[in-house]
């Protein structure tokens, strides 16, 4: 009840607060292309449920045709205006009204679309006992996902190697330790990750440190050395190229 008052409280204030940036930002979309300014996503959410998350438009209209969900960051797809609302997760504005509907929550596991869902194994489909959030643990230590994939030839096929295993893991020790307070430290550590990110994350291993047990896990959160895929067994169902 409490997370709820929080996040409809937040959410309306925050809206009210950046409705002339969120007019701004619409117009400078708008006139780029000439095309609607958002994007909008099916999505699962708690249990299973589909609802439609939104987004201010980063890509060229009719971008997710292509069947590649994953987005590098020298993806073709991408505006010029979009490089930059991507880099500062200015696109992710939108989803207060997500928060508003009832359908995210701000902390919470990134949602995913439904090819990336099916793909889940067992253990990872705990991730949808709760409502997806703005943001997580995963979502600041994998925020230069774009970046981790721009030099790939398959995105969605590395993603799901290297970036995937690791997020699940992170979302589920937050469902496991879920507390008003972690939220709150999670989106301190979401704001000061644009400032000082190496910080941030020396704060997030600390974290993991006192509440879990994989050490692996947590020298990943440092992200000093190169990503390698999750080998735990059972826990990711092996992704396979077409």
């Amino acid at each position: 009840m409490i997370k709820r008052i929080f996040d409809i409280t937040l959410s309306l204030v925050l809206l009210v607060f950046l409705s002339p940036i969120i007019f701004f930002l619409s117009i400078l979309i708008f006139i780029q292309d000439f095309n609607t300014p958002f994007y909008i996503s099916n999505r699962i959410g708690k249990n299973k449920k589909k609802f439609r998350l939104y987004k201010f438009r980063s890509m060229i209209v009719n971008a997710d045709k292509s069947g590649v969900n994953s987005t590098s960051d020298n993806d073709k797809r991408i505006t010029k205006l979009g490089n930059f609302l991507r880099k500062y997760k200015i696109d992710e504005i939108m989803q207060l009204l997500n928060v508003v509907k009832n359908e995210m929550s701000f902390v919470g596991p990134r949602p995913n679309v439904e090819a990336d869902v099916k793909l889940y194994s067992l253990e990872e489909e705990k991730l949808l006992s709760i409502k997806p959030g703005i943001t997580d643990f995963s979502s600041i230590v994998f925020s230069d996902e774009g970046e981790i994939l721009s030099s790939s030839q398959n995105p969605d096929y590395d993603y799901n190697r290297l970036i995937r295993p690791w997020k699940s893991k992170l979302g589920l020790i937050y469902i496991e330790k879920k507390n008003f307070f972690l939220d709150l430290t999670i989106l301190f550590l979401t704001f000061l990750n644009l400032f000082n990110r190496i910080k941030t994350l020396s704060i997030i291993n600390s974290i993991l440190n006192r509440i879990d047990t994989d050490t692996e896990l947590h020298n990943i959160v440092l992200r000093k050395n190169d990503l390698k895929p999750s080998v735990a067994p059972g826990f990711i169902k092996p992704y396979e190229e077409d």
